[in-house]
């Protein structure tokens, strides 16, 4: 027997006292011959499962093991296996007071190494002898790693940050994969290793955004940006669903791009599903991770002689390493590269629409109230003139994005269809004094009664119906005399 690695040493003493053995129980010795065998045995060099070297079993324990194996007929291996202690995993060398030391020490500083927390616990136990005796860095480091208490990232000591960490330590996390291509996407921004010289002679830190089929694990659009704002996201994004589709669900964080209006509403109108991951739980979203990962790993490295790095030149450089290489190449995981994984399908993916819709789909519906004076509405203090075949709405609903005004459209409140475009008031060219004729009013052909009105004539007859006096004494009712009248 040679010792192997890959099986247990427990394993390993089986096999060997079993090799010893296994001969007498193939063919029993006849009575009273048993123990000339055992002798025999005895007598033989075998091989040590754990070192390795030559040894050698004396004839009592041989004959223990015999009848060790003779007496278990369904697994003789199983009873010829080393016996496992009885405190096993009680960790006894760490009395119960340091225990909730460490432990307590655990959730008052996750981010520590377990040297780190030896090194505390070690301070502490010198200090206070009474603690009890002093364990080793082996039996501290057994205790956390059999407790789960492992060492996690610093996070905020907010609210969020506080319950994400609860979280985490209450709830398992499971690895999972879509059913379908197209079935759920992940998006990201990340910042970059490398700096690059933007035209203005200044060195900015660029931001990677990439979207990724989970199923095929597929690069839909990766591009570099300057900022990571709604305005980058959906220009990235709107690329990645003209190259491959509308998918059903989209999951992101919940970083200030991703929860912009423009964004939530786009996503909902395109009716694709908007998923975010809880707060400081970036493992929900581990395939992006993984992803930057060989980003950095390959595509960055293969720049680092590029001493005049620029925007454009990242940016083609990206697109070839995706298209030639990531989305060609055999995934660890599925077996297959994304690219023949996203085309073997099945697929739930949807057409996508022309660049126009994609435009007036990302953008954010608001109202606003008409100005009657001019028929103008007001939006981030410029103002916008509404058309006359729409001068009688009071509040309007407009449609836009945030980052670009020259394309505001009016949208019917209930269907949200898109009724007219709106552009910026000219006051240059109104000054014309040219004006539109507007629509003619409606007018009755029923000549309009002349008078005292219908409303004041019957209120007048009720009042006059009642008997009573009038409410009020006369006077100067009789017109005055003229002065030839009293003269006369």
């Amino acid at each position: 027997m040679t010792p192997d690695d890959k099986v247990r040493v427990h394993e390993r003493w089986a096999h060997l006292r079993f090799s010893v053995v296994g001969p007498l129980l193939a063919a029993p010795p006849e009575p009273g011959e048993l123990r000339a065998e055992l002798q025999k045995l005895a007598d033989k060099s075998w091989i040590h499962p754990v070192s390795g070297e030559p040894t050698r079993f004396g004839l009592s324990t041989i004959e223990r093991w015999f009848y060790q194996a003779k007496g278990a007929r369904l697994d003789p291996v199983g009873a010829l296996r080393k016996k496992t202690r009885k405190d096993q995993g009680r960790q006894t060398a760490l009395g119960e007071k340091l225990k909730e030391i460490l432990l307590a020490q655990y959730q008052a500083h996750r981010s520590w190494s377990v040297q780190l927390h030896y090194d505390n616990l070690k301070t502490m136990v010198t200090a206070q002898p009474e603690l009890g005796p002093w364990p080793s860095y082996p039996t501290v480091r057994r205790f956390m790693r059999a407790n789960g208490l492992l060492k996690r990232r610093r996070l905020p000591s907010t609210g969020g940050g506080r319950k994400a960490l609860d979280r985490l330590d209450r709830r398992e996390v499971r690895s999972f994969e879509a059913e379908h291509v197209n079935g759920l996407w992940h998006l990201d921004f990340h910042h970059g290793s490398r700096k690059v010289l933007i035209p203005r002679g200044q060195w900015m830190t660029p931001l990677a955004l990439a979207v990724l089929d989970d199923r095929s694990r597929l690069a839909c659009h990766v591009q570099w940006y300057l900022a990571e704002t709604a305005e980058n996201l959906v220009h990235g994004l709107s690329q990645a669903l003209q190259k491959r589709g509308l998918p059903r669900a989209l999951l992101t964080d919940n970083g200030s791009p991703m929860i912009a209006a423009e964004t939530t509403q786009g996503l909902l109108r395109l009716s694709i599903l908007h998923q975010t991951t809880l707060p400081h739980s970036p493992y929900q979203n581990g395939k992006q991770e993984v992803f930057w990962a060989q980003l950095e790993g390959r595509l960055i490295a293969m720049i680092e002689g590029a001493s005049d790095l620029t925007l454009p030149l990242l940016n083609e450089a990206t697109q070839a390493w995706v298209e030639m290489e990531y989305n060609r190449k055999i995934h660890s995981e599925t077996g297959q590269t994304p690219l023949e994984r996203f085309l073997a399908g099945p697929d739930v993916g949807r057409a996508s629409p022309d660049s126009q819709a994609l435009r007036l789909a990302f953008t954010a519906e608001e109202r606003r109230t008409q100005r009657r004076t001019d028929g103008t509405v007001s939006i981030d203090g410029r103002r916008f003139e509404i058309p006359a075949a729409y001068r009688t709405l009071q509040r309007v609903n407009l449609r836009y994005a945030g980052w670009d005004l020259s394309q505001v459209h009016l949208v019917d409140e209930h269907s949200g269809t898109v009724l007219s475009r709106l552009y910026p008031l000219d006051r240059a060219r109104n000054a014309d004094g040219q004006r539109r004729t507007l629509p003619a009013a409606l007018f009755s052909t029923v000549p309009a009664e002349t008078g005292l009105a219908p409303l004041l004539r019957k209120l007048m007859a009720d009042y006059a119906a009642t008997g009573l006096p009038p409410a009020y004494l006369p006077k100067d009712e009789i017109e005055p005399a003229t002065p030839t009248q009293e003269a006369s």
